[in-house]
C-alpha cells in the first residue's frame, strides 16, 4: 500500500509471525490468481508443473527449478499452466536489507529447494532457536547469492506504436512480420521502431520475438503438447530447428527441462 494512505488513513503496517515464512499450495490447471500485491517480498517457486505471473512491466514463464522474486507492493497475477504444486516464500523488507528492488528470475537449486520444503513445513510462528529459525537463515543467505537468468522473462514497452506490435505478437505467435512492414501498420519507421525495442524492453526486435516463442513454447509444452506440435504451431520449419532455439536459449532441450519437474 502506498505510504500517503498509510498517512491519511492511520493504517499500520501489519508483520508476519516471522520474517521469513513459506507455505505450500496447489493450484488446479487454468488457475487464475486475480491481481494484487504483498506487504512482503515474495518468492514464488512453482515445483512442478510451470506458471506465468504477470507484472505491469512484463511477464514471466516459469518453468521447473525457476522461481520468481517480487518486491513489496508489485501488483502481480498468476496463471497455473497445467496442474502446479507451488511455494510461496515471503519476506519481511527488514529480514534482508540486500533485498532485490525488481522482479527477477532466480534458479533454484536442489539445496534451495529442500529448505524451502523444509520450511513450509514448520509453523508460522516458529521459535528463535527452533528448526524453522535456521533454515530460515541458510534460505537467507542461499537467496542473496542466487544465479538469476532472464530466460522466460518477457518484458512489455510503454510506447503505444510498440504496444500495438507486441499486443498482435501475443495473439500470433508464428507472425514473421518484419519491422519494415509493422512499420506501414503502426505509422513509425522501422529504424525508429527497432531504436524503441531496444530503449523500452533491453531486446531488438527480434530477440524479443524469440523470447515471445520460448515463453510460448515452455506453456505450451507444459500442457502436454508434443515438441513437434509446438514447433509448428510457432512458425518453426523443423522439430530441430526449434529445439536447436530452445538449446541455444535455456540451455537444455524441452524434454529435459520439464522432466525436472
Amino acid at each position: 500500500m502506498d505510504p500517503i494512505w498509510r498517512a491519511q488513513f492511520g493504517i499500520e503496517y501489519r508483520r508476519q509471525p516471522r520474517p521469513v515464512m513459506a507455505r505450500g499450495t496447489h493450484y488446479d490447471s487454468g488457475h487464475r490468481e486475480i491481481w494484487h500485491s504483498h506487504e512482503q517480498a515474495q518468492l514464488f517457486y512453482p515445483m512442478n508443473g510451470a506458471a506465468r505471473v504477470l507484472t505491469p512491466m512484463g511477464s514471466w514463464m516459469l518453468p521447473p527449478m525457476r522461481a520468481i522474486w517480487l518486491p513489496p507492493g508489485v501488483d502481480h497475477e498468476l496463471h497455473a499452466i497445467g496442474d502446479l504444486a507451488a511455494y510461496n516464500v515471503y519476506l519481511e523488507p527488514d529480514a534482508a536489507p540486500w533485498l532485490w528492488p525488481s522482479c527477477r528470475v532466480i534458479l533454484i537449486t536442489s539445496l534451495m529447494h529442500e529448505l524451502i520444503m523444509a520450511l513450509a513445513q514448520e509453523p508460522h510462528d516458529y521459535a528463535d532457536d527452533s528448526i524453522g529459525a535456521h533454515v530460515a537463515t541458510l534460505l537467507l543467505a542461499l537467496l542473496r547469492g542466487a544465479e538469476s537468468t532472464t530466460q522466460g522473462g518477457l518484458p512489455l514497452p510503454n510506447d503505444r506504436r510498440l504496444r500495438a506490435i507486441c499486443s498482435r505478437l501475443l495473439a500470433e505467435p508464428d507472425n514473421d512480420d518484419t519491422l519494415d512492414a509493422w512499420s506501414q501498420t503502426v505509422g513509425a519507421s522501422a529504424r525508429t521502431l527497432a531504436r524503441l525495442f531496444r530503449q523500452e524492453t533491453g531486446l531488438t526486435f527480434g530477440q524479443w520475438r524469440q523470447q515471445l516463442r520460448l515463453v510460448e513454447a515452455m506453456a505450451r509444452l507444459a500442457l502436454g503438447d508434443s515438441v513437434a506440435r509446438v514447433a509448428d504451431q510457432l512458425g518453426y520449419q523443423s522439430s530441430s530447428s526449434f529445439i536447436a532455439m530452445f538449446r541455444r536459449s535455456i540451455g537444455e532441450t524441452p524434454q529435459r527441462l520439464l522432466r525436472r519437474g
